[in-house]
């Protein structure tokens, strides 16, 4: 068999006189009712592809929430399609600022019920995914937050080091790795950056904030020397995000990880499990999103997905 084709889409939603409303699209060419999405272009990640898919064919720009799943289904060529799908809210700016025209791709955007949307669908692929979007629906955890728990890039080892270890910088994979991971954790669309003092912290956060405008503060209690020397306090640091109910990018170490993915769960009154281990346990330029309520944290850790650096 040929290789997969790889695309990622959303269930669009937003809020209309108190009526929770998702998008479907018609499209031009095929005559059928789908979901928004598209095929991933050459070096793209798959919350990248996503983004940049809803914008073209709908003149949206979302900010990605929690991941609904995957389809793969056969085409005629006898490929295999790989379909990766997240929630994506739409704010009254972003339908203000729509850029969208009947086009040879889409013609038509329509907002429908949920319940509308299920017998609109012409897939059973597009309803099964609407129907993990129905659940968080149901449960009231639709608009979502994330924290974002980034592990520095690849830094010099402290063997060949001679100064301070915080001083260590990031070494050329380092480097590539903090800048092929702004796009795919702009899909998100982060509002703030804390990060360790450390150099190889620093460093890894600059080209994300040199694209966002978001200048990074840096926070001691997310050091190595702080955990350490037993002075971290972590739980200070992620309490703040958890009640500030805005996307951030809290850059640390290796150690100092699993205490704030911990923090995390307590923050939110979420059962700890071996899940959490799993989620900080991240490569060098590795980094989990953990998807909270914005309208109930105390609902737990929605969901957590962890992304490897590309390089």
């Amino acid at each position: 068999m040929n290789g997969a084709i790889y695309a990622a889409g959303a269930v669009c939603w937003r809020v209309v006189d108190g009526k929770l409303i998702v998008l479907v699209i018609h499209r031009t060419r095929y005559g059928d009712v789908t979901l928004p999405k598209g095929k991933v272009d050459p070096g793209e990640t798959l919350p990248q592809t996503a983004v940049r898919e809803i914008e073209e064919e709908t003149g949206l720009k979302v900010a990605l929430g929690v991941p609904l799943g995957v389809s793969d289904y056969p085409l005629a060529s006898g490929r295999n399609k790989i379909v990766h799908y997240w929630s994506a809210e739409v704010t009254d700016e972003a339908i203000a600022k729509s850029t969208f025209l009947p086009n040879s791709e889409v013609a038509a955007l329509e907002w429908v019920t949920i319940k509308k949307a299920r017998s609109y669908l012409t897939y059973e692929r597009d309803v099964e995914i609407l129907e993990t979007f129905a659940k968080l629906a149901d449960e009231g955890v639709t608009s979502t937050f994330a924290i974002i728990a980034l592990r520095h890039g690849k830094a010099v080892a402290p063997s060949s080091w001679s100064g301070p270890d915080a001083t260590r910088p990031l070494t050329e994979r380092g480097v590539q790795q903090a800048a092929t991971n702004v796009a795919t954790i702009e899909a998100w669309r982060p509002r703030t950056i804390l990060t360790s003092p450390a150099v190889r912290c620093v460093a890894t956060v600059a080209p994300l904030a040199a694209t966002t405008g978001i200048r990074p503060k840096q926070k001691p209690h997310l050091s190595q020397d702080a955990y350490e020397a037993g002075s971290a306090n972590v739980r200070d640091v992620v309490g703040k995000r958890v009640r500030a109910r805005k996307t951030a990018v809290l850059c640390s170490h290796g150690p100092v990880l699993p205490e704030i993915l911990r923090e995390v769960a307590l923050a939110t009154g979420t059962v700890p499990g071996s899940y959490l281990g799993s989620a900080s346990d991240l490569p060098t330029g590795g980094f989990s999103v953990i998807h909270l309520s914005a309208t109930n944290p105390s609902s737990g850790i929605i969901a957590i997905e962890t992304h490897s650096p590309r390089v």
